[in-house]
């Protein structure tokens, strides 16, 4: 791994990958990521007007909630990924920033589960065939080739929230369903059985950019989540 700026590190990252009997795209043990990265969020701040996001449809709240939980989250890639389910499914509401070169490297469509809502997620839950998204901090592992094709593990980070995100087989890949045309035809992208889905013409890139140890927040404004998720500790309020 290339040194960045100041998220060289004297660690050393390890993804250590053991298949499943029966189940091949999926591993039986989640990949392992040690680091000491230590990522000064505060040093991003500036970002949200630097790189227009409001315009992009991105509100302040959840931007700065990304950079207080990714300053525990020690990502091992300067790269932060936020999906805002505030927003509707017709939206584009992922964010993929760089945060080294300090540009946005995605703005696109995302999926939510089948059982979160319609065009808005509403429900969120961290149990097992819920096909619901789980809100919170995750780090992304390493990419494999499944069911859907190219597809990227991602480790939930906060417990009770959605800490069972590996164990439920939730990971960003591609889908059919979440393209434009799809939304001309239901309003709606499709949904998914909790996973963040992304187009299939984008999943490679986005993979990409991302796997490997970066952050990905998956923010709604979910009263219970945002009160008891200790990777925000405190409540967000506007200037």
């Amino acid at each position: 791994m290339p040194i960045i700026n100041r998220f060289a590190f004297p660690g050393l990252l390890s993804l250590f990958f053991v298949s499943a009997i029966g189940r091949a795209d999926v591993p039986l043990v989640a990949p392992v990521i040690t680091t000491r990265v230590a990522t000064p969020a505060t040093d991003f701040a500036d970002l949200y007007d630097a790189l227009n996001l409001k315009q992009a449809g991105l509100e302040r709240a959840p931007f700065a909630y990304a950079l207080r939980g990714l300053s525990k989250v020690n990502p091992a890639r300067p790269v932060l990924s936020i999906v805002d389910l505030s927003q509707p499914s017709n939206h584009k509401r992922l964010y993929i920033i760089d945060l080294s070169a300090r540009k946005l490297l995605f703005h696109t469509y995302v999926s939510h589960g089948r059982n979160s809502g319609q065009l808005m997620a509403g429900q969120f839950s961290n149990a097992s065939a819920s096909y619901q998204s789980s809100l919170g901090f995750y780090r992304t592992l390493g990419s494999y080739q499944g069911k859907h094709g190219l597809s990227l593990q991602l480790q939930g980070l906060e417990r009770g929230f959605n800490d069972n995100a590996f164990g439920r087989a939730i990971v960003l890949h591609g889908a059919e369903y979440v393209c434009e045309r799809f939304i001309r035809q239901t309003g709606r992208l499709g949904r998914s059985q909790g996973c963040p889905a992304v187009s299939s013409a984008l999943s490679q890139p986005i993979i990409n950019a991302v796997k490997g140890g970066s952050c990905l927040f998956i923010y709604a404004p979910d009263a219970g989540y945002l009160r008891k998720s200790s990777y925000l500790a405190t409540p967000y309020t506007s200037a």
